[in-house]
This record gives structure tokens, C-alpha cells and sequence, in this order.
């Protein structure tokens, strides 16, 4: 059959407009924006721009792998999107010199994009993001246990491994896993509430980020520092709502007080950021 390769294009060019937005949203407590590189020394607004340009092949070749698949066993899928992700990261190292600035996001929206174009291929109707996720859940069943459950004898482990070996904490791969139900049951609903208002998109972003920060069990800060520090991180950016978050003067003000402090101590809520993305893409894919 003939594949839809401008279908394949559109869901590329949203999940680029996605990392783009996303990053762009300023200003966010101790990550790289606008303003400035947050609590990272190896990249900065630039980095991520080239980062995110280098994955257009990526995402639309995960899509066509979506819809041109004709197996019942949808974690095949999983399998053949996988040497895609592994190119896409090695494109995204060229572009930054070695700095991972996307890893995680990368095997995040190649999966959604997947997703989308199995759905797309099913029924050939408007995107749902119920339907998509559900895809997502599909594709991903069983990875936490593949890939996070036999750590004993790993000598070298990353901090996922890490963080779900010694406190069962499943990380991206859970979210993915479970069809990302922080996105569908808290992000999403916030993002089109605050999308239908007349608050910039640049705001709107922010503040879903700071509820994003709430909630999310960010393996970026956990990594670095622990659960002590995750809790502060939580907890700050509760206060800052509770001031109306980047809708007002005293919200706005004690965000930017929030980022020189991350800054300071090399706070990074890089877990809450890749989720504010995959709110965006399947915000996007919904109003395709």
C-alpha cells in the first residue's frame, strides 16, 4: 500500500515543535531557557536548538515504522523503532559535541510517533489522545521489567538503573510503560484549560511546567541529589503557585528567585521538562 509520508512529516514537524516550545518557555527554574543555561555548564539555548533540528529524521521515520506495521504483537514495534532512537541519539551527540540533551526525550516522542502512525494506519481518523496512549502502552509492555529487572550482576548502572534498583522508581520507562498517565490525567487537562484563556503560550508553558514540578518523581534531580532535594523542588514550586505562578508579579518574581537558587545548587528538573513536551505533542496531535 502507499504510505502517507506527509502524514509522516506532520508528525515529525510536531514533535520538533514540541522540543522547541518547550525549551523556549521562559524562564524555568535551573533549566536551560531563554534567559539562561539553568544548572548546566555543557549546553545552553543554542544547544538544544541544534539538538532538537538534528531529530526531524528520527520522529518521521518512527511514524512510517507505525504505519506501514502489520503485526499483531505491537512490542515488535518497540523493536524496530529502536536502531531508529539509537541513530537519532548519535545524530543528537554530533550536533552537541557529546552533551546529552534529548536522550530521554528522543525514545519518549519516537514512541508517541509510533504510536501515531499505528493509530493513523487503524482508523484513519482524528487523532485521541486516549487511543494514542493506549497505543503507547502496547508498544511498551513489559520494558520495565526487560530492561530494569535483572540489575544484580550490572556493574556499571545509570541513574535510572540506579534509582529503580534501590527505591523501585521507574522513571521514563514506567511513564511510557503505563501510557503516560502524569500527562493524561494532570498536564494535558491544565495545558488546553489554560490554552483556551489569553495568556501567551510562552506563560501557559511555564505554569504547567511549575505543576509539572508537583508531581513528577524527576529522576534528574534524584540522580544528582537524592530524595531531600526532590522534595524541595516539589515544595518550591507549590509555593510559587500558591502566589499564581507566573500569572503574577509575586509568582513571576519568586520563579526567578526559584531559578537562581537551582542554579546554586545544581537543581535541574529535567524529568518535569521532557514531560512538559509530551504534553505538547499530544496536545498538537489532538488538533491535527
Amino acid at each position: 500500500m502507499p504510505f502517507d509520508t506527509k502524514f509522516c512529516e506532520d508528525i515529525s514537524e510536531i514533535a520538533i515543535n514540541s522540543m522547541l516550545l518547550e525549551v523556549s518557555a521562559t524562564p524555568k527554574p535551573g533549566l536551560v531557557d531563554r534567559n539562561n543555561s539553568g544548572a548546566h555548564k555543557d549546553m545552553d539555548f543554542y544547544t538544544f536548538m541544534k539538538s532538537s533540528a538534528s531529530q526531524v529524521h528520527t520522529f518521521y521515520k518512527c511514524a512510517l515504522e507505525g504505519l506501514k506495521f502489520e503485526g499483531k504483537d505491537k512490542r515488535e514495534l518497540l523493536k524496530l523503532i529502536r536502531p531508529i532512537g539509537i541513530e537519532g541519539e548519535n545524530k543528537m551527540f554530533k550536533a552537541t559535541n557529546g552533551v546529552n540533551t534529548h536522550k530521554g526525550l528522543i525514545f519518549s516522542l519516537g514512541v508517541i510517533a509510533a504510536a501515531t502512525g499505528l493509530q493513523y494506519r487503524e482508523t484513519q481518523k482524528n487523532m485521541k489522545v486516549e487511543d494514542i496512549c493506549h497505543k503507547v502502552t502496547e508498544i511498551a509492555e513489559g520494558i520495565v521489567s526487560r530492561e530494569l529487572g535483572n540489575l544484580k550482576n550490572k556493574e556499571a548502572l545509570t541513574y535510572g538503573e540506579k534509582l529503580f534498583k534501590n527505591h523501585g522508581i521507574k522513571g521514563i520507562r514506567g511513564e511510557v510503560e503505563s501510557g503516560f498517565p502524569t500527562v493524561r490525567d494532570y498536564s494535558l487537562p491544565l495545558l488546553k484549560e489554560l490554552m483556551e484563556g489569553k495568556e501567551s503560550i510562552n506563560d501557559n508553558l511555564v505554569q504547567v511546567l511549575l505543576h509539572l514540578m508537583t508531581v513528577v518523581e524527576d529522576v534528574n534531580i534524584l540522580g544528582r541529589h537524592g530524595i531531600e532535594q526532590l522534595e524541595y523542588t516539589k515544595m518550591a514550586a507549590k509555593e510559587a503557585l500558591v502566589l499564581g505562578g507566573i500569572f503574577t508579579e509575586k509568582g513571576r518574581e519568586k520563579i526567578l528567585k526559584l531559578d537562581e537558587e537551582f542554579i546554586k545548587k545544581n537543581i535541574s528538573p529535567g524529568g518535569a521538562a521532557d514531560l512538559l513536551a509530551v504534553t505538547l505533542m499530544l496536545y498538537f496531535l489532538e488538533n491535527l
